[in-house]
């Protein structure tokens, strides 16, 4: 040692009375660096200059530093190599933060991968491990795309890490790895640009999740809503269809091919129901469900069908509404047999009247207003007992209804009304 500056004494302990003309290497570094430091010293006097070379110092005290080092040859004013002047940083802290990321990507119960500027694998912790069956040993200077992705993807992740090499990282990126036993898993990937201390690119560092479980799970419910027997359809957030199952198809007579991406309420309910539809899905859009909802579908044919619909929120796995899905049932056929049976009883011939779990008239035909003298509207909604049967009837009809709300019901009853006159 011939040169030994002030910061060098502050940091390694020793005063430059100490370490002048004693051996660098013998005295000051680490056994296991000796042959190491040895041969950048001799490049150095041989004139050929190493950068960034990183080697441990011993401190007075006996504590380890790890210097970054940049080995210069000195040269007299003749140009005749003299020694070698080390200019070093102190990368004793980086070293260990770096230590302490390594063992927290390690021990992750996430899947973590890593790859140099080339596409190599440089980092592949113990889920990664567990999760693909591949050791670090295995997969370690390997390319991650062209020995661990399925070929149908190769290109689309190659894409995701250059944009990341170039410092444009991807979020929510699926894609598949095969594993050691030839089992394809699904990836949800995060790919984040990975740098060195200057800010340069030096690899891509990916972040992941096995959702082989969840798309499972999500193909089944696909398969579950698509051969559904009742009509089930849904949509987005921009009320455009994007679910639309089989039932709904035969029903409707549009294909999947023709409703996906289309406005559900603007191209097939009737201009009379736009507003009310609409409504529906804004509420479900804000998470609340309406349940036993009537509204009209037009079939490709340009038929008018009846629909009883529950609109349901759709939430993703983090619980944002992501649209609406729709299970209807088709009730064209009932609400024609109401109207026809409503018709039946409005043109018996015989009066025929009806009362709501309140007694209140709900139900009062042709024959009954002739018989009577009271239209509908004068009689719906008003209590059949109070206002139209005599005091002296008026408990036993009371009686008579009560026991029919009950499921009992009488034949053969005779009580008075009153006419209107």
């Amino acid at each position: 040692v011939n040169v030994w500056n002030q910061c060098a004494m502050r940091l390694v302990g020793y005063s430059p009375d100490e370490v002048m003309g004693h051996s660098l290497v013998q005295e000051f570094i680490t056994k296991d660096y000796q042959a190491s430091v040895q041969m950048v010293l001799d490049q150095a006097l041989k004139g050929k200059e190493t950068a960034n070379f990183e080697f441990p110092l011993m401190t007075k005290a006996g504590i380890r530093l790890d210097v970054l080092l940049n080995a210069t040859t000195r040269r007299d004013e003749q140009g005749n190599v003299i020694g070698v002047v080390g200019i070093g940083q102190d990368i004793t802290g980086r070293i260990a933060q770096e230590r302490e990321y390594a063992k927290l990507i390690d021990t992750a119960n996430a899947p973590i991968f890593g790859v140099d500027n080339k596409g190599q694998v440089n980092v592949w912790n113990q889920c990664a491990m567990r999760l693909v069956g591949y050791s670090p040993d295995e997969v370690m200077g390997h390319s991650l795309v062209q020995e661990f992705i399925t070929k149908d993807y190769q290109a689309s992740v190659q894409m995701v890490l250059d944009q990341a090499l170039k410092g444009k990282e991807t979020a929510n990126f699926e894609f598949p790895l095969m594993t050691k036993g030839g089992v394809r898993l699904e990836v949800l990937l995060n790919a984040t640009t990975r740098r060195d201390e200057q800010g340069n690119v030096i690899g891509v560092v990916g972040i992941g999740q096995d959702i082989t479980g969840r798309l499972a799970q999500e193909r089944e419910y696909s398969r579950l809503i698509d051969t559904a027997n009742a009509p089930i359809f849904g949509v987005d957030k921009q009320g455009q269809v994007n679910v639309w199952n089989q039932c709904a198809m035969r029903l409707v007579g549009y294909n999947t091919h023709e409703v996906m991406g289309h406005s559900l309420v603007k191209e097939f309910i009737t201009d009379d129901y736009q507003v009310s539809v609409q409504t529906v899905l804004d509420r479900a859009l804000s998470g609340e469900e309406t349940a036993n909802f009537e509204f009209p579908l037009m079939t490709k044919a340009g038929a008018r069908i009846e629909i009883l619909l529950n609109a349901t929120t759709r939430r993703d796995e983090h619980g944002k509404v992501i649209g609406v899905v729709g299970i209807g049932q088709d009730i064209t056929a009932r609400l024609a047999q109401e109207r026809e049976y409503s018709k039946l009883i409005d043109s018996a011939n015989a009066p025929i009247f009806g009362v709501d779990n309140k007694g209140q008239v709900n139900v009062w035909n042709q024959c009954a207003m002739r018989l009577v003298g009271y239209s509908p509207e004068e009689v719906m909604g008003h209590s059949l007992v109070q206002e139209f049967i005599t005091k002296d009837y008026q408990a036993s009809v009371q009686m008579v209804l009560d026991q029919a709300l009950k499921g009992k019901e009488t034949a053969n009853f005779e009580f008075p009304l009153m006419t209107k006159a």
